[in-house]
């Protein structure tokens, strides 16, 4: 329906940032009311939620665990959602997936999100 693409991942020392971006085709988010969202995974880990915001309105809402650190925003002129990472550590090191739903509720469960990226790599080193 939706197609993404992540990108922006790489290797960071211990409290670097990254910015990641998701580029979205297909199905127009001028037409369609969407929400937007980022996913993490680490190996032998379940999928957590990061971060997820309102494409129209830009309302967002965060994990508990990068609250204060991530920041999710979108670009609509460029069909594109980031997410800046700042603080990284160790335990940010995951497989981040970006996700997107018909619907304005920012949903923090995968089980929500019907279109999928590839993901991109984040690693922290200590």
């Amino acid at each position: 329906q939706v197609q993404l693409v992540e990108s922006g991942g790489g290797l960071v020392q211990d409290g670097g940032s990254l910015r990641l971006s998701c580029a979205a085709s297909g199905r127009t988010f001028s037409t369609y009311s969407m929400a937007m969202a980022w996913f993490r995974q680490a190996p032998g880990k379940e999928r957590e939620f990061v971060a997820a915001i309102s494409w129209s309105s830009g309302s967002a809402y965060y994990a508990d665990s990068v609250k204060v650190r991530f920041t999710i925003s979108r670009d609509s002129a460029k069909n594109t959602v980031y997410l800046q990472m700042n603080g990284l550590k160790p335990e940010d090191t995951a497989l981040y997936y970006c996700a997107g739903k018909r619907g304005t509720f920012l949903a923090s469960t995968s089980m929500q999100y019907d279109s999928w990226g590839q993901g991109t790599q984040v690693t922290v080193s200590s």
